[in-house]
């Protein structure tokens, strides 16, 4: 469809054609729970880039200048920020999820709002994150590894077929759409789609905002986002489910510029509440285009679901006995406590699940798997994989660990030498003897890069090729 059609509804008509014909600009979203903001300016700056604070937005920052995308600094790829449109950094706090409560992303991947509402959450409580894609799930769970998310729950599903045994809190329906908020990626040329795709994406887009109304909470809070103009994407959808569903209007106002909803279009008058939704243009502030619309649940529309339970040492199916899950973890625990002289509180936080042999640590606070039906959905990961056990019994710290760990290792730490270092990027033995056998983690000027294992008499990284590959374009 030709923009031309939202020349009605898009003040400042000249100014949004001259924004989508230019090249967006980079942002990056601070990783608070990792490092202060401050800290990752400086450090940024020391490498050549400038960079300037988004009003309205804490912990964004746009990338004004630098010698190379920041995508390829060794910041990145520690997981301290995130590279995010601008725009889309307004849906987490505008859904405003705390500490402790009971959160789910409807279709998370490839994580940028599933991971900075568990940033808003400080890492508690619980946060479903569902997808039905495999291909986004790895990119997914890249991000949430990345960042080190403890409080994620990931999940493989049609979002319009989610189990409705349990409710949470809040949701957020990001849904899919015709995508013409991206448009500066194809220097304004809309996307390309079939005449039958507008009537596919509003049945799915309404299906799955029905879908969050009946899973949420009574009193709980509902977030309807899209990256699209359209108000038959917009509007209209949340227009049939305001009228038929146990819901009201929640206005929203953004720390952004913004417009209301639209309350008319092509003739269709649409019900005059949906003037307090948001739409967000590019032209506002040199970013993407997005829609969102909150919704309250009734109280008065009666229970949703069962309660949650507390997450099982044991994944459900798993063969292995819930005080041998309990050994293992102690067992574990104990291990990194005195192989890295980790302060005893680092890991207090944390709970253990086993699954595939290996120990999970998440910070989970409940879980609604055990309530769920069986049905076309599955979990795929609970926090993120810690220690794995090797063929002789010997605990085995995952690289997602040692990365998320640290500063707070104390010992049990190998300083690459420049020549290791290229050793490391090459995938050859380190070289190093007189190492302490057992495994160790292996760090360059501060930052730890991953697993290795000495023998006494060599030293082998056990970095995965993927990870080298990353390192490899950053030095």
């Amino acid at each position: 469809m030709s923009i031309e059609r939202y020349r009605s509804i898009i003040p400042r008509w000249n100014e949004f054609t001259d924004t989508i014909n230019r090249p967006e600009p980079t942002v990056l979203r601070v990783r608070r729970g990792r490092i202060a903001p401050a800290d990752l300016v400086e450090r940024l700056e020391a490498q050549g880039y400038s960079l300037a604070p988004l009003d309205g937005m804490p912990d964004f920052f746009q990338v004004v200048d630098g010698p190379r995308p920041v995508s390829f600094t060794l910041e990145h790829w520690m997981g301290l920020f995130y590279v995010q449109q601008a725009s889309t950094g307004v849906a987490a706090p505008a859904l405003a999820p705390l500490p402790g409560e009971r959160v789910l992303d409807l279709c998370s991947a490839p994580g940028g709002k599933t991971t900075h509402m568990a940033e808003l959450m400080e890492d508690r409580g619980a946060l479903v994150a569902s997808d039905v894609s495999e291909g986004r799930i790895r990119g997914l769970l890249g991000n949430v590894y990345r960042l080190g998310h403890p409080n994620i729950m990931v999940v493989s599903g049609d979002g319009r077929s989610f189990p409705e045994e349990a409710c949470f809190d809040r949701v957020l329906v990001d849904a899919p759409c015709s995508g013409e908020g991206t448009l500066r990626k194809k220097r304004g040329t809309p996307p390309r789609q079939s005449t039958s795709f507008m009537g596919y994406v509003t049945r799915a887009q309404e299906e799955l905002l029905r879908k969050a109304v009946r899973i949420t909470r009574p009193g709980g809070t509902i977030l309807y986002v899209t990256c699209t103009f359209s108000p038959e994407e917009n509007e209209a959808v949340v227009d049939r489910v305001l009228r038929e569903e146990p819901v009201e209007m929640e206005p929203l106002t953004l720390p952004v510029p913004h417009e209301p909803g639209v309350t008319e279009w092509e003739g269709r008058r649409f019900d005059p509440r949906l003037a307090g939704t948001c739409r967000v243009y590019p032209h506002h502030f040199d970013s993407g285009g997005l829609y969102l619309a909150k919704l309250r649940r009734l109280d008065g529309a009666g229970p949703c679901g069962a309660e949650w339970t507390p997450v099982p040492s044991v994944f459900p199916g798993e063969e292995m006995a819930a005080g041998e899950a309990e050994a293992l973890g102690a067992r574990a625990r104990e291990f990194l406590t005195e192989r890295f002289a980790l302060p005893p509180e680092i890991l207090d936080g944390f709970q253990v699940m086993f699954r595939g042999g290996r120990a999970w640590f998440h910070t989970l606070e409940g879980w609604p798997a055990e309530a769920w039906s069986q049905g076309p959905w599955r979990p795929v990961s609970v926090g993120f994989r810690a220690v794995e056990f090797d063929g002789h019994g010997r605990p085995r710290p995952t690289n997602d660990l040692l990365q998320w760990l640290g500063p707070a290792l104390r010992a049990g730490v190998l300083d690459l030498t420049e020549t290791e270092l290229r050793r490391l990027l090459e995938r050859e033995d380190l070289g190093r003897m007189g190492v302490p056998p057992g495994y160790l983690a292996l760090g360059w000027e501060g930052t730890v890069l991953g697993r290795g294992f000495s023998t006494g008499e060599e030293v082998r990284s056990e970095v995965p090729k993927t990870r080298v590959a990353d390192l490899a374009r950053i030095f």
